[in-house]
């Protein structure tokens, strides 16, 4: 614990990351106003993904740790794409 180091982030990035999310918010809301058919919930998962790799990236700090435990991470999100494809696929031919 003593070798690791600190870092520091101004808290204009946060506000920027902040800023973003409430825009990405406000346009998954919108999403669902227009008509994209089967396409809606897909783009509702393309805004989720990006908000969550935001929060994960600057507000968890996942940006500045070890780079096993990003693998970790990338492990869970590749797990749960294979749950969501899987799905989809059982929605689809069903």
């Amino acid at each position: 614990m003593q070798n690791e180091k600190h870092h520091i982030v101004p808290y204009r990035t946060y506000f920027i990351i902040l800023a973003a999310l409430i825009v990405f918010t406000f346009l998954s809301i919108e999403l669902t106003s227009i008509e994209l058919g089967s396409l809606t919930v897909a783009a509702a998962l393309v805004f989720a993904s990006l908000k969550s790799y935001l929060v994960l990236t600057y507000f968890m700090h996942l940006k500045f740790d070890q780079p096993y435990i990003r693998i970790m991470v990338g492990f869970v999100f590749l797990i749960f794409l294979a749950v969501i494809i899987i799905t989809f696929l059982d929605y689809s031919f069903r």
